[in-house]
Order: structure tokens, then sequence, then C-alpha cells
């Protein structure tokens, strides 16, 4: 079987910085609370206006991606689209890309695994080029959750961790291993995607229109979030997926030059790197300046590790994700 290589990231986030002193003229909240309990400082929302989605955004960070790669739109032959906010219910952000970036009728596959998004969509990717059936897929995971957040108090526990992003990542064959699956055939064509429809509620007519169109009390539209039961559950799970990897690979936790977690909430990813008796050297975070971008926090914090010359050749680095589903993964790499 051949093997995959990541030889292409890139990311994107939007101009507009939002502060913890921004989001306390909207809710009853302020810096020091949000800092205490997520690690996060500011994070980037999208401007109405300002021409960025979900899928435009996963557009620029597939743009660098396929740059740093050395390849164009044409060379690739699967796109794997992980989100929870696709601009449309249906179709998804696969075929938005496809179309974006003018490229053949190549197979679009949108992933819906939350926070755990990219690493499945990773995987994915991964399965299809060791069989040999594609030689560069491209995975992108990419969010807009600002425009679906209750910037109230009532919703101040789950509005203050989110931000929008997004992460690409180009995965190509090396040109070893042995022959997979000789044939299957599989495509896309985004230029019809208005044809057959559901295109709202999205997040161009999301939550607060549809809200304001229909007042209630009770709102079922918002993300809920029992976060001491998540915490819980993540630190237990993040640790076993890790582990899970190494053990998969004859590898132990002093073998890792970097862990790269989704970042979900700083105090995840330190308790993480306390269990595992990680340095700071060790692991990488961003979610300070970014906040919670779910699908696309993997790729954009990989990118930047490696952007910060963290990452080198021959490095051993351990992604892991747990979110939403619940659903958990994890990615061994020898860089």
């Amino acid at each position: 079987m051949y093997t995959s290589k990541i030889t292409g990231l890139g990311y994107y986030v939007p101009e507009n910085v939002v502060t913890n002193d921004d989001l306390s003229k909207l809710m009853d909240t302020n810096d020091a609370w949000i800092q205490e309990r997520t690690g996060i400082k500011e994070r980037r929302h999208i401007k109405k206006g300002d021409g960025n989605s979900t899928s435009v955004m996963g557009v620029k960070a597939a743009t660098i991606a396929l740059d740093r790669a050395k390849l164009v739109p044409n060379d690739i032959d699967m796109i794997v689209f992980a989100t929870l906010s696709p601009d449309m219910y249906f179709p998804g952000g696969g075929v938005e890309v496809q179309e974006m970036m003018g490229m053949r009728t190549i197979p679009a596959l949108d992933v819906r695994n939350q926070c755990s998004g990219f690493i499945y969509g990773l995987s994915v990717a991964d399965q299809f080029i060791k069989t040999g059936m594609y030689k560069n897929v491209l995975v992108i995971g990419s969010e807009n959750h600002s425009g679906g957040l209750d910037f109230t108090t009532r919703g101040r526990n789950v509005s203050v961790i989110f931000g929008d992003g997004a992460g690409a990542a180009v995965l190509s064959r090396n040109e070893e291993g042995a022959n997979g699956i000789l044939s299957t055939h599989l495509h896309s064509e985004g230029a019809h995607k208005n044809e057959l429809a559901l295109q709202g509620p999205s997040t161009a007519h999301w939550v607060p229109e549809i809200i304001a169109e229909n007042p209630q009390e009770n709102i079922p539209y918002y993300p809920v979030m029992n976060g001491q039961f998540v915490f819980k559950h993540a630190i237990v799970r993040f640790a076993e997926v890790i582990q899970e990897g190494l053990d998969a690979n004859n590898l132990e936790v002093k073998d890792i030059d970097m862990l790269i977690p989704h970042q979900a909430n700083l105090r995840i990813s330190q308790f993480i790197q306390h269990k595992l008796k990680l340095t700071d050297d060790q692991v990488f975070n961003n979610i300070q300046k970014y906040g919670n971008t779910t699908a696309a926090s993997i790729p954009i914090a990989l990118t930047e590790a490696w952007e910060q010359g963290k990452i080198k050749e021959g490095d051993l680095v351990v992604l892991a994700a747990f979110g939403s589903g619940f659903t958990w993964g994890s990615a061994i790499i020898r860089w």
C-alpha cells in the first residue's frame, strides 16, 4: 500500500478581531472571567458584507495550501470538507469549493463530525491515498460560528468560546508501496448546486433573523453545552486516543515532538499536557487569539506551528480532537 503525506498547509481567518472587552459590551462578562475559564483573549468573526462565508474561507485556505504543495486545482483528485456550519444545509461546502476553484468533476465529500471533523477528514483522505485510488486529496476544515451565536448574557457560556476561520491540508501519495483498489468512479459538479437544494436556514439567513421573524421563549436554534460534563469526558478521551495511536506504532509519549490538540479550551490542553508530562515546546496552542474554530482549529494550529518552524522533517506530530457527538480521534504523523 501507498503512504500519504501532507505536502501543503494553509489557513485563513477574518480580519475582524473581537476581543473579550468587545463581548463585555454585549453581555454580562469580562476579560478576566473569559480568560480564567477558556484561556481565550480574542477571536475572529466574519462581518456581514465582507465577502466571507464557510466555503469562501475554505477556498482561501485551500489556495494557500495548494500553492505550498506546488499544485494547481486540477491536480486535486478529491475534496474532503469538514464543517458544522455549511453555507447551505444542502448541498455541502465541498461542491462549492469545487466550483469556486474551477476543479474537474472530482468527488466532494462533506464531513459533519464537528470538533473532530478535520481528523475524520484526514483519515478518509489517507485511506483513499493508501489504496492508490487518489494521488492528491484536499482536506478543509472551515467554520462560520458567529452568525448563529447568542450574544446576550443568556448565551455567554457558549458564545465567548467560538471564532470563525478555515484551515486546509493537501495530502499526497508517497511514491512507494503496493497497488491498492484498481477502480471506482465518483464525481461532483457544483455549477448546478441550486437545482436541488435546501438554502435556509443557513449561515446567510441564520438564527438572529429566524428569531426576529418568529419570536419565541424557548430557542432551540442556539447551541448549548454542559461545559463541566464535556470537560470531564474530553480529558479522558484525549489521553486515551493519543495513547492508542502511539501504541499502534510502537511509540511512547516521550517520542512526541509536537502535539496539536483541537483548540476547544486552553484548560483542556493544559490538563492533557500535564497528564502526559509534555513540555511547552511539545504542545502548540493558539486558542488565545482565535477561540474555538471547531473543524478548522487543528489545521489552523498545524499551519501556524509549521510556519513558525516548530515542526521539522522527521518530527513525530500527533493531532488529537474531541467534541460534539461525542466524537474523537487522533492522527500520528512522521513529518
